[in-house]
């Protein structure tokens, strides 16, 4: 069971992914990011370039590791453990820092934010589980 949960959350980060690259046009960030300064404007393109660096890492490892991870070997449980810190400070960014009120202008939008926090929730609480139970379940 834990197996195919895990199996879920490596495919999840890259639908998260595909979401992901909506964000840009959706938020018109060409229009906003042109006000700032170039080193700023850069800054801001590394940064989202090296998230979904982590993010398509996160799911790679899973997917190539993920019966270690069930079976709650050391290492794989400590990436675990990563992985649901990770996802879990996303999900208190999104609830205690951003205000996305103004962007969900319509039921599609509204619809996919809700559904992203859907997986940031799955996603904390199946690599919390894995890394907190040490036990052999595959």
């Amino acid at each position: 069971m834990k197996l195919l949960l895990l199996q879920a959350g490596g495919l999840l980060h890259f639908g998260i992914l595909i979401a992901s690259t909506l964000v840009p046009r959706t938020l018109n960030w060409s229009g906003h990011l042109a006000k700032l300064p170039p080193f700023l404007r850069q800054l801001f393109w590394v940064y989202g370039g090296f998230i979904v660096l982590v993010i398509v890492g996160f799911g790679t490892l899973t997917l190539r590791h993920a019966p270690a991870m069930s079976a709650g070997e050391p290492v794989a449980r400590a990436l675990c453990g990563l992985i649901a810190i990770f996802w879990a400070a996303r999900l208190a960014v999104q609830w205690f820092v951003f205000d996305a009120r103004p962007f969900l202008t319509n039921a599609l939008l509204s619809a996919g934010y809700h559904a992203l926090t859907l997986g940031f929730i799955y996603l904390t609480a199946i690599y919390a589980w894995a890394a907190l139970s040490p036990e052999l379940s595959r």
